[in-house]
C-alpha cells in the first residue's frame, strides 16, 4: 500500500458517501474501506487484462497502517480461494558474532499475520547468508508451509539480480504450479543480458554532479539511479563525481571539473550554492562539455547564457 493509494480509497469512499450510494448507512472501515480497496485491485486487473495481478501491501505486519490492506486481502482470498496466493517476506537475521541465522523474527511475523486470517502460503525469507537446509525446515514446519515453499533470498551484488536468484529458487515455477498454470518457463534473456552490462561495463563515464546536499547522497537518489541506468544500454559504468555547488567558483571551475566527461546540475531550493552552480555550467559551455540541467539547474543555464553570452549583468 501507499499513502497514494490510500488517499485514493478514502477519497472514493468519501465521494460515494457524499452521494448517498450507502443510503444513509454508517460508512466505516469494514465493509466500506476494504470493499474499495478489492474493487480498486479487480479494477487494475479488468483495465489491463491482466492474467495475474501483483498487489504489495508493505511497511510491517501489524502495523496500524496496513491493517485495512490486510484485512482486504483476507477477504478477497475468502472469496476466491482458487485465485489467490499469498507470498510473505519476512527477515532472518545473521549473526555473525555466533555465525548462525534466527528464525524467530520470521516465526513471530508468520504469528502476527495468522492473528489476521492469513495464512501465508509461500515465505520469501530475506538473508544476508545463505540459509541452511535445516533452518528452512524449521521454518517450513513452524510456519505451515511446503518445505520447497520457503524460498530465499540473499543479498546480492546487484540489486537486479534479485530477479534471477528468485528465478534459481524457483518462485516462478511454485507459484505457477499453486495456481495450476502449468510448468511455464520465463525468457529472461533481455534480463540476463542486462545484468551482465552491468556486471561487465565496457567503459567508465564521470559525470559531476553539482549540487548543494551532496553530503547526502540520498538526496539526489532518483537522479543517480537514472545515471546508472542510462550507462546500462551502452554499457558504461556511470561514477558520480560528487561535487558541493559552494566550492566551484569562474576561478575554481577547471580544478573542481577536471575530471568530468558530463556535467549534471540538479534542482534546488534557496540562493545557496547557486553562483557554484552557475559557475559549473559556464565551464561546461565554453569547454564543451555534455550538460543536463534539471529544474534549478536548467533555470541557471538560461541565467549563465544571459549574463554571458548576452551580457545582461544582472
Amino acid at each position: 500500500y501507499s499513502s497514494l493509494t490510500s488517499g485514493r480509497v478514502y477519497w472514493n469512499v468519501l465521494n460515494k458517501e457524499r452521494r448517498g450510494e450507502y443510503l444513509g448507512a454508517t460508512v466505516q472501515i469494514i465493509p466500506h474501506i476494504t470493499d474499495e480497496i478489492k474493487s480498486f485491485i479487480h479494477n487494475v486487473g479488468a483495465a489491463s487484462q491482466a492474467d495475474v495481478v501483483i498487489t504489495e501491501v508493505g511497511g510491517t505486519i501489524g502495523d496500524i497502517e496496513g491493517q485495512p490492506f490486510i484485512e482486504a486481502i483476507r477477504q478477497m482470498a475468502l472469496e476466491q480461494p482458487q485465485d489467490c496466493l499469498f507470498i510473505h517476506v519476512t527477515l532472518v537475521p545473521y549473526i555473525s558474532s555466533s555465525g548462525e541465522h534466527k528464525s524467530k523474527p520470521t516465526q513471530h511475523s508468520v504469528k502476527e499475520l495468522l492473528s489476521l486470517g492469513i495464512q501465508p502460503d509461500i515465505i520469501v525469507c530475506r538473508s544476508e547468508q545463505h540459509l541452511p537446509s535445516d533452518l528452512r525446515d524449521k521454518i517450513a514446519l513452524f510456519c505451515n508451509v511446503k518445505r520447497e515453499c520457503v524460498i530465499e533470498n540473499c543479498d546480492v551484488s546487484l540489486l537486479y539480480e534479485a530477479p534471477l536468484v528468485l528465478e534459481e529458487e524457483g518462485l516462478a515455477s511454485i507459484v505457477c504450479k499453486e495456481f495450476g498454470l502449468g510448468d511455464l518457463e520465463p525468457d529472461l534473456a533481455e534480463w540476463t543480458h542486462m545484468v551482465d552490462c552491468l556486471r561487465n561495463p565496457t567503459v567508465t563515464v564521470n559525470i559531476a554532479l553539482v549540487g548543494k546536499y551532496v553530503e547526502l547522497h540520498d538526496a539526489y537518489l532518483s537522479v543517480a539511479e537514472a545515471l546508472k541506468h542510462g550507462g546500462i544500454p551502452v554499457g558504461a559504468a556511470v561514477n558520480i563525481l560528487w561535487i558541493d555547488s559552494e566550492t566551484v567558483t569562474d576561478e575554481t571551475a577547471s580544478l573542481v571539473l577536471c575530471n568530468a566527461d558530463g556535467i549534471l546540475v540538479p534542482g534546488g531550493f534557496g540562493s545557496r550554492g547557486v553562483e557554484g552552480k552557475i559557475a559549473a555550467v559556464r565551464y561546461a559551455r565554453e569547454n564543451q562539455i555534455p550538460f543536463l540541467g534539471i529544474c534549478l539547474g536548467m533555470q541557471v543555464a538560461v541565467v549563465e547564457f544571459a549574463r554571458n553570452v548576452l551580457g545582461y549583468a544582472d
